[in-house]
């Protein structure tokens, strides 16, 4: 369950449109701002009042704040209106703060001493932008999501001036509302109000009536281009996405539709999950996966429901009151760029890059790390059942002790050691991100590993002992060398086979894991000291083996490794696929 804004989307907003008197203007990137007739300029002018971003320092190029509050700064610095102007003139005396459930802000502004000053600062006197301001004490502006804005508006500004808000007015709004975001725009309504008296003191719930509808501002905030492509990958790896915004539902729907999220034109908002039973919600978490609108005390409520229906859920969330959300979810993953210290103490992950695809990274990352840890498991443990039965069966033929002690200690930190390490480096299979999720309650040794466990186990001892056991009737004193040797050289065989469950050696690469080449030369070196250095061969009582022997030692370990690729083989046919 992802964020939109910032995660899915660059979190770079523009403004692409001002909507204000029935007229709209339209910003071209990297294009110098178009002239503002008087109403867009009150719109404009209100937005960099009604706004906590700073403007960058003397020198400086980059704003601080919310992004949203960054683009309204630089539409309004682009048509020449200054924030820092602008609040010499209007300074702020009053705020009620946005809030997810408010999903508006409010600020209260009085009129200076000192007039009012032109957009180019040359002279006091805003009267084109503020044409009603110079005989009040004070004003009002409210920017927020405009169904929200639209109930506390009596009258709107057009052209032929201030006319009261008709109900075919308000539906005008809503629709050009719905259209701009149903084309990816967030979309804010502002609205303004003047007041007669100074507005310091006055109580919140009464800044925010009698407001004048002034437009829309519309933003673009295009999906970072890596999103689609990890949504794509999340699919094919069996992991659901789910996008929940606070924007509006066709706002959410274009971004959804352009990210490939959803299959279908369903969009539940928060208001219609607040009027849902639990029961419902867990109806409707099964087949939505856009929502909109929604508070962070709905986020809570999607977790929960996915949950009782079995899901493994994870979570983004920046805010403080994400909190709980990202406590609840199985993996809550906070943003480390932009979310709040008490989100990054709920989470389970930070992202430090705030990104969608780097969630899909962290999952086939830990997919690659379970897969490396179940093959050195499986090396381990089938490695060691070879040695078992080489100790049990070698006397049950008549031999006597096959391998000394020193021996088996020798045979365990060869081939526990470097090869088995070097699994672990091991790159992701073809298919990590191809396969549907494991239970959570599925333990490492599963489908049929004990099965190749023994099955290997048996191979490995079967092949040392078929070496052995002919030299040793023979009366070949070296009977137990050749063993120790094609014990050593067949598990060299097996962790290269290990590599992969699924695909051949060749078909994955020989040289894609250089660490476990040089661990397997490595240890084969190693292996031929032991056999040929004399100051090694008293040690652990070797002899040296005649290249016949070497050979034979050396092919029993070879067709150890065509075995198991070969059965890699077979399996990849009945399962519909080759595998060469």
């Amino acid at each position: 369950c992802s964020d939109k804004t910032g995660t899915l989307t660059r979190n770079r907003m523009d403004v692409s449109e001002i909507l204000s008197a029935e007229r709209r203007i339209v910003f071209t990137a990297d294009a110098p701002a178009p002239e503002l007739p008087s109403p867009h300029a009150l719109l404009a002018a209100a937005c960099a009042l009604c706004n906590d971003a700073i403007p960058p320092a003397a020198g400086g190029s980059t704003p601080l704040g919310d992004p949203t509050e960054i683009a309204l700064l630089a539409a309004a610095a682009g048509a020449g209106l200054s924030k820092e102007a602008l609040e010499r003139s209007f300074p702020r005396v009053a705020e009620v703060p946005f809030t997810p459930e408010r999903k508006r802000m409010t600020t209260a502004h009085a009129v200076s001493a000192g007039g009012i000053p032109l957009r180019d600062g040359s002279d006091p006197g805003l009267s084109a932008v503020f044409p009603n301001v110079a005989g009040a004490a004070g004003f009002v502006v409210t920017k927020g999501a405009a169904d929200m804005l639209l109930p506390l508006c009596i009258a709107e500004w057009t052209e032929r001036g201030v006319l009261s808000l008709a109900p075919a007015g308000r539906e005008r709004i809503l629709a050009e509302n719905a259209a701009m975001a149903g084309r990816g725009l967030r979309v804010l309504g502002v609205a303004f109000r003047t007041m007669a008296d100074a507005p310091a003191g006055v109580p919140a719930d009464k800044l925010e009536e009698g407001l004048t509808f002034l437009g829309l501002v519309g933003m673009i905030d295009p999906p970072r281009p890596e999103a689609e492509e990890a949504v794509r990958t999340c699919r094919a790896a069996g992991v659901r996405p789910v996008m929940i915004t606070g924007d509006h539902p066709r706002t959410a729907l274009a971004v959804a539709r352009s990210l490939g999220i959803g299959g279908d034109d369903a969009v539940v908002t928060g208001a219609e999950l607040s009027r849902m039973t639990a029961g419902e919600i867990g109806a409707v978490v099964r087949r939505t996966d856009v929502y909109a609108r929604v508070s962070p005390g709905h986020k809570l409520a999607i977790v929960s429901a996915l949950q009782a229906d079995g899901h493994v859920v994870a979570m983004t969330g920046d805010g403080v009151n994400d909190a709980p959300a990202l406590r609840k979810a199985d993996i809550g993953v906070a943003m480390g760029d932009s979310g709040t210290d008490v989100a990054r103490e709920a989470a389970d992950m930070i992202l430090t890059d705030d990104n969608f695809a780097t969630i899909v990274a962290a999952v086939a990352e830990g997919r690659v790390i379970y897969d490396n840890v179940r093959k050195f498991i499986l090396y381990i443990l089938a490695s060691n059942v070879g040695e078992i039965l080489v100790m049990l069966l070698g006397p049950l033929l008549g031999m006597p002790l096959p391998l000394l002690p020193l021996q088996i200690l020798w045979i365990n930190l060869l081939t526990d050691g470097l090869p088995a390490l070097a699994l672990g480096v091991e790159p992701a299979e073809g298919d990590a991100m191809r396969r549907p999720p494991r239970s959570p309650s599925e333990g490492v040794l599963t489908r049929g590993t004990w099965a190749y466990v023994l099955g290997v186990g048996a191979l490995l001892g079967i092949l040392c002992l078929a070496v052995a056991l002919p030299l040793y009737r023979a009366g070949d004193p070296s009977w137990r060398t050749a063993l120790f040797t094609t014990l050593t050289f067949a598990q060299m065989a097996h962790v290269l086979a290990i590599r992969s469950m699924r695909e051949t050696l060749f078909r994955r690469g020989i040289f894609t894991n250089r660490p476990l080449l040089l661990a397997v030369a490595a240890t084969v070196l190693l292996q031929l000291a032991v056999v040929y250095a004399p100051p090694l061969q008293g040690i652990f009582r070797t002899v040296p083996l005649l290249p016949g022997t070497l050979a034979l030692c050396a092919a029993a370990s070879v067709a150890l490794l065509f075995a198991l690729e070969g059965g890699k083989y077979v399996l990849g046919l009945a399962r519909g696929r080759s595998l060469e």
